[in-house]
């Protein structure tokens, strides 16, 4: 599985007109025909940091905020990062979040199952 998140992540980083360093890392590490521990526990630290990066983004695309064809979000990107400073700013502790992640694991449950 992971082979296969590798060469479908190099393959979308080769088609980038401008690869950020990260990227470029990435590609340079993963060409590395026998890696040194070090380079190997960088490329594993990596490849797990954009793996949590598509599963948050997947979570703003779940709950309808981000456009699955585009990859755009479908309200004002202010907006958007407005709601989400706000969110941020609810103490762990309120009540509210109780509901929201309620509603939250039911539907990843949902989409689990299906």
């Amino acid at each position: 599985m992971h082979d296969e998140w590798l060469k479908a992540r190099l393959l979308y980083l080769r088609g980038l007109k401008a690869p950020s360093d990260y990227q470029r890392l990435l590609q340079l590490l993963a060409g590395i025909q026998h890696p040194t521990p070090e380079e190997e526990e960088k490329l594993t630290a990596r490849k797990a940091r954009d793996r949590e990066l598509y599963n948050s983004a997947g979570l703003l695309i779940l709950a309808g905020m981000v456009d699955t064809q585009t990859g755009r979000p479908v309200s004002d990107r202010g907006e958007l990062l407005g709601a989400l400073l706000e969110l941020a700013q609810v103490p762990q502790d309120e009540l509210r979040r109780k509901g929201w992640k309620r509603a939250g694991d039911a539907l990843l449950a949902g989409k689990m199952k299906g």
